[in-house]
């Protein structure tokens, strides 16, 4: 019977790279780093190897054909995983192969990095570009493939055998294989820059990875000063509410409208506010976290149409979200960087949570959110904004998100491409003409699974920035095609509550 051996990983010390891996780097394991120009192939490999090196586990850069490592270091080094201790102790060399590539071909590479694994016996190997070998031993036909299989399965050998995790680094373009080198490696990651008009995104793919259930599909992914970031398309949440009972309903700070949802939105739901501009949506969604503030619930406030400076100067309650912010009881989170993906806006909205604690998130707006997407990700909005909110209420946060969507007479919409099934709830703000002025109205269309009331009824907006719910409109007739008919307003007043 044979005994099983647990599969110890290496961090890759690229965020998000693990949990896509399956856990890690496997140790001893062979991998294939593939993409085409530009990628970023060597500032990952780079990335990997400093994470990990050290006087105890000493790595082995070798550069066969390409640029030499003086000029790769002078761009490597700019980003803050380079640490230059790691090359003056010893713990990471360069070694450069393109005179023996040149001499000898792949037999003298081959010799010179097992030369140097017998010598220093590395824990990490890198081998940066073979692509130039393998191609040119392709070309030469049925001899050239034999001795690009014999060259892979000899350095396979060697890199095993020495108990070392290797990494091969070569540009191919999308579709392109390598028979020997693709059977030979344990894992596989490539590299893509999806180009689309004027937007530029890259992605990571793990094709392969040995032993071990890899998130599959792309993953999106950035180089900034840190390095490479990958943004996993499926998060796993801090903690899964088992239920959400809706006995326990959160108040949005205003009564009238707690009123209208039966009490408040049930805990842990999510709820769309569809209205026009300047309808009062983002008033609403502050009244939301500063009665969460009220009660020791701690909120995010995710943008994207303005910088926080001009965000807090604009809402009426700028100078409140001030001192929350101070107080670290909320966090106000500007997700407008080029190119922006779904799985990026999720995971620093997640981390953000967690940092705080938080219980309320308001997403202001998903019509922002789209705007700041990629072309590239628009396509999968739908589906991107299902898995967002399923993981952020898996967290136990209850979430409003606002929406803009322009007053139409003709038809009855609550949110645009066809989002709004994807919410628990659904508050909807409109204009209608009554006596010959503008006036706004809202209406609680749904509260999953629970009972709501079914008005219609004007709301205001004070000089304080207070949403206040007035009484029902009664009467009319064709409220909704915003020249209404009739009409008998509502006795007794409107009903006001201070929220601060």
């Amino acid at each position: 019977m044979i005994d099983r051996v647990p599969i110890r990983h290496l961090s890759s010390g690229v965020p998000g790279l693990d949990e896509v891996l399956g856990g890690g780097v496997p140790e001893f394991s062979l991998n294939l780093i593939a993409g085409g120009p530009g990628c970023g192939k060597t500032t990952l490999g780079h990335q990997i190897m400093f994470a990990n090196a050290s006087p105890e586990r000493r790595a082995v850069y070798f550069t066969v054909i390409g640029e030499p490592p003086i000029k790769m270091l002078r761009y490597q080094q700019q980003y803050t995983f380079f640490d230059a201790t790691k090359v003056g102790d010893g713990s990471v060399r360069f070694i450069h192969l393109g005179k023996q590539a040149l001499d000898g071909g792949m037999a003298k590479v081959l010799e010179a990095i097992v030369q140097e694994i017998e010598a220093s016996n590395p824990g990490i190997v890198v081998v940066d570009s073979f692509r130039s070998m393998v191609r040119g031993a392709l070309a030469s036909g049925p001899t050239g493939e034999r001795e690009l299989t014999d060259f892979m399965q000899r350095l396979a050998l060697a890199l095993t055998g020495y108990e070392a995790t290797s990494f091969l680094i070569g540009e191919y373009a999308e579709g392109e294989h390598d028979s020997a080198v693709f059977t030979v490696a344990d894992g596989l990651i490539w590299l893509y820059q999806a180009v689309e008009r004027n937007s530029v995104v890259r992605k990571v793919q793990v094709m392969k990875s040995r032993g071990q259930a890899q998130i599959p599909g792309l993953h999106t992914a950035r180089i900034t000063d840190a390095g490479y970031s990958v943004f996993p398309r499926l998060l796993k949440p801090m903690e899964v509410l088992i239920e959400r009972p809706l006995e326990v309903r959160l108040s949005t700070g205003v009564e009238g409208l707690d009123e209208m949802m039966g009490g408040g939105i049930p805990r842990g739901y999510s709820a769309l506010i569809a209205g026009p501009s300047g309808s009062g949506k983002t008033v609403l969604s502050n009244q939301f976290i500063l009665e969460g503030a009220t009660r020791g619930e701690h909120g995010i406030v995710a943008i994207f149409e303005k910088r926080p400076n001009d965000y807090l100067q604009t809402t009426p309650h700028g100078e409140d979200f001030e001192k929350l912010v101070r107080q670290k009881k909320l966090e106000v989170l500007y997700l407008r960087p080029l190119d922006l993906s779904i799985d990026e806006t999720l995971l620093e909205i997640q981390n953000a949570v967690k940092r705080l604690g938080a219980k309320r998130a308001v997403i202001d707006s998903l019509s922002g959110l789209e705007l700041a997407l990629a072309p590239t990700f628009r396509e999968d909005f739908r589906e991107s904004l299902y898995r967002m909110m399923g993981a952020l209420t898996g967290l136990g946060v209850t979430v409003m998100a606002t929406v803009e969507l322009a007053d139409s007479y003709n038809d009855l919409r609550f949110s645009p491409q066809g989002i709004a099934f994807l919410t628990d709830a659904i508050i909807m703000q409109r204009y209608v003409e009554i006596d010959g002025q503008l006036k706004r109205a809202m209406a609680v269309v749904k509260v999953r699974s629970s009972q709501h009331s079914k008005d219609l009824r004007e709301y205001e907006i004070s000089s304080d920035g207070e949403v206040i719910v007035g009484q029902a409109l009664k009467g009319y007739e064709g409220l909704l095609t915003g020249r209404p008919s009739g009409g008998e307003r509502g006795k007794g007043g409107r009903k006001r509550r201070r929220t601060r």
